[in-house]
């Protein structure tokens, strides 16, 4: 008896130790738990802007090496509180855009380039009735008179108002498509990368994409991760530098953007060079070491 008794104990014993294995895996298999990556949902319905971050992302985790956990927030944030969020920690991680000097001391920047300083090449949305007065525009003072559109919170706003242009500020994205469709300003400058798509989109408001003019300024992309989540940018960074050696980089880039910069035949256009006074030094330094689009 006394030796049945002995060995139900050490049966307890041991189911008791596997029970405990089961409950804390990483701590005796050694497993590497996954990086969580959570990243901020889209504008608006049918806002596709960030095609491309994404297949970005995804590519350069792929190719660190480590596990991870990609995956959407699934609110709609404008960018001021997206940043907050992963200031503070929270239910995203990974964020995407240009930098600024106040972005990158809040956050920490992946430092590299991300694409090609195609955000600071802008074409003009614009009402297909005023195509014959903005193809009689010249010089940027004719420019100055007319209004464009942005939102409140994007750096494009600080941007142009620093280079003397007029600005009409709204809160939100997908509004301003109306804005301009009843003339609350008379043109939206869009990225190259994205203002095909938004035409198509918002073509029953009779908009088009201006034909002759362009806006440029420095312009460096970077994805940005909580200044906590370093794991998290040193992954990013390993497998955005794997991608550009491996070529994989250039072709998603290509493959995503190749078709919208040759349709905007930007070497045909009127450019007006404008200042970017957002911009740290090593972000300008980098825009400096990059190829030019055009």
């Amino acid at each position: 008896m006394e030796r049945s008794a002995y060995l139900r104990r050490r049966l307890l014993a041991g189911g008791a130790a596997v029970l405990l294995g089961v409950a804390a895996p990483g701590a005796s298999s050694g497993v590497t738990p996954p990086l969580r990556a959570i990243y901020p949902g889209a504008a608006s319905v049918g806002d596709v802007r960030a095609g491309y971050y994404l297949k970005l992302l995804e590519l350069a985790l792929q190719k660190s090496g480590a596990p991870f956990d990609l995956r959407p927030n699934g609110q709609i944030m404008v960018s001021p509180r997206v940043t907050s969020v992963i200031e503070a920690d929270g239910a995203i991680d990974v964020t995407w855009g240009p930098s600024t000097r106040e972005l990158e001391q809040r956050l920490l920047p992946v430092r590299v380039p991300i694409d090609k300083g195609i955000l600071g090449w802008r074409l003009l949305l614009i009402r297909s009735a005023q195509r014959a007065a903005f193809a009689a525009v010249a010089s940027r003072e004719q420019l100055r008179a007319r209004a464009a559109g942005q939102q409140r919170d994007w750096s494009d706003t600080a941007i142009l108002r620093a280079n003397g242009l007029k600005v009409v500020a709204a809160t939100m994205y997908e509004p301003m498509f109306n804005m301009l469709a009843t003339d609350r300003f008379q043109y939206f400058p869009r990225g190259v990368g994205e203002v095909w798509d938004e035409q198509a989109r918002h073509a029953a408001l009779g908009l088009e994409v201006e034909r002759h003019l362009a806006l440029h300024y420095p312009s460096v992309s970077y994805f940005f991760v909580g200044r906590h989540n370093r794991a998290l940018g040193q992954a990013i960074e390993r497998g955005l530098r794997a991608a550009i050696r491996d070529g994989s980089f250039a072709a998603l880039f290509e493959s995503c953007n190749g078709a919208a910069i040759a349709r905007a035949q930007l070497s045909t256009r009127t450019v007006f060079e404008l200042n970017n006074p957002l911009l740290s030094e090593a972000a300008l330094a980098q825009w400096r070491d990059e190829a030019p689009l055009r």
